[in-house]
């Protein structure tokens, strides 16, 4: 016997889960329109059908109870009735009948033979009752006509708002839209992109709400991507005009007599030079302009000769499973990145660390404290580090930008039982049977 598990009504609440389109502005906007169209005009409706059935019934009751004089004066004179009147009539709706036979006259609308009569009676003594009848046939059809015209040109009212309506609000929906495109398109690096509402343009136009917004977004744009354009033209700057004193610095180091001191001094010259060519290759890379130099490479053998730099403290595993992958990639600038995170994991993880190639995927783990946070949810970031280690952030800065530029998908994770994963995704470069070239995959990740 099975116990079903989780909170009470969890199973209820999935099944009675509205669409996704339900929860649209064009949607609430079109059944707000509707709802309120529906209401007005029931009201105005029931106004004017109760106006006009009040005067209707008005006018055969005056109609009926001057016919029902008549017919009393004939009574009263002994003289003959008009057809559809008499003393206790056949047809004669009993509360009307016991109405005059109190003692007082009325009138009631009731079915006779088929057919919508007004009765009319009076008092004849006796507990007697003088009655006549009118056709209201003609008044019951002018009533049902009214209320056909009133619900046909409701529904035409309604469809008509609808359409106007949605229009309308479609038209603002799909500007909302175009500014949401605009912003997950800044969010993902594309500084360029810029709503430029035509009313934001126009002084001469007042702008709406949504026009204010996109003009807030472009204003946002603007002022981050000449933020952005100084900090990387100064990271430029300060490099390049770094390499010129460091290249006298290292060639003075190295006319200092042998000795701890001046290899502090060259171990230091090393450092600043190290960090030099890493500003410099950022600021080429978020100018993009590099050009990738592609050709087709087996990954493992690349990614084997790369690890052994590093010396025996890294474990490099191969998947044997059929032939060997190739990748269509830069050999340089994947050196590169693979070198700066076995790089990484060395200096910032704990051992051991462990390079496994798997078809077109690289991977590369560490078992230390695994990435920061913020590393993992929004990607590596110059310049910034935590607990305390070492380093400027430019290695992984400058192996994302590298993986960008080749095309590969480069991610940071934290493995479950500790360390810090970054998967490296390239596109692999496969031989059809009959000899064509199939275009490489396209990697997974960012």
């Amino acid at each position: 016997m099975s116990r079903r598990t989780g909170p009470p009504g969890a199973g209820r609440s999935r099944r009675l889960r509205l669409p996704a389109w339900t929860a649209t502005l064009t949607w609430k906007a079109a059944l707000f329109i509707t709802v309120m169209c529906c209401v007005l005009a029931a009201l105005l409706g029931v106004l004017v059908h109760t106006t006009f059935t009040r005067q209707t019934v008005g006018h055969a009751r005056e109609k009926a109870l001057a016919r029902l004089d008549e017919v009393s004066a004939s009574y009263e004179a002994g003289g003959a009735l008009p057809p559809g009147s008499g003393l206790d009539p056949p047809g004669l709706p009993a509360p009307l009948h016991a109405l005059a036979a109190g003692g007082e006259r009325g009138t009631m609308v009731a079915d006779h033979l088929g057919r919508p009569t007004m009765w009319a009676a009076a008092p004849a003594g006796g507990g007697h009752a003088l009655a006549t009848q009118t056709d209201y046939s003609q008044s019951a059809r002018a009533l049902n006509g009214l209320d056909g015209a009133i619900i046909g040109s409701s529904l035409l009212a309604i469809g008509a708002t609808l359409l106007v309506g949605a229009f309308s609000v479609t038209r603002v929906t799909r500007r909302l839209h175009q500014t949401a495109r605009v912003a997950r398109r800044i969010g993902a690096g594309d500084l360029d992109a810029r709503v430029d509402d035509p009313r934001t343009a126009d002084p001469t136009r007042r702008p709406d709400e949504v026009a204010i917004v996109a003009g807030a977004l472009d204003t946002m744009a603007s002022t981050l991507q000449r933020k952005l354009v100084a900090e990387q033209r100064f990271t430029a700057d300060v490099a390049h005009e770094l390499r010129t004193p460091l290249t006298g610095l290292s060639a003075a180091a190295e006319l200092l007599e042998p000795g701890r001191p001046s290899e502090l001094v060259r171990d230091r010259v090393r450092a600043m030079r190290a960090l030099t060519e890493d500003l410099l290759e950022i600021s080429r890379l978020d100018a993009r302009t590099e050009q990738v130099d592609l050709d087709v490479h087996e990954l493992a053998p690349l990614a084997e000769r790369v690890a052994r730099a590093f010396g025996p403290d890294t474990e490099v595993r191969v998947a044997t499973d059929g032939p060997p992958v190739r990748v269509e990639t830069d050999k340089r600038r994947l050196e590169r990145v693979l070198g700066n995170l076995i790089g990484n994991a060395h200096r910032h993880g704990g051992p051991p660390v462990v390079l496994t190639v798997d078809g077109p995927v690289v991977t590369v783990r560490d078992h230390g404290e695994g990435f920061p946070e913020y590393l993992t949810e929004g990607g590596p970031q110059r310049f910034r580090t935590e607990g305390g280690t070492k380093g400027h952030g430019l290695g992984l800065t400058i192996a994302a930008g590298q993986a960008r530029v080749m095309g590969a998908g480069l991610v940071f994770e934290n493995a479950a039982d500790g360390g810090a994963v970054a998967r490296l995704t390239l596109p692999e470069y496969v031989r059809l049977d009959n000899g064509d070239e199939e275009p490489p995959h396209s990697p997974t990740g960012s």
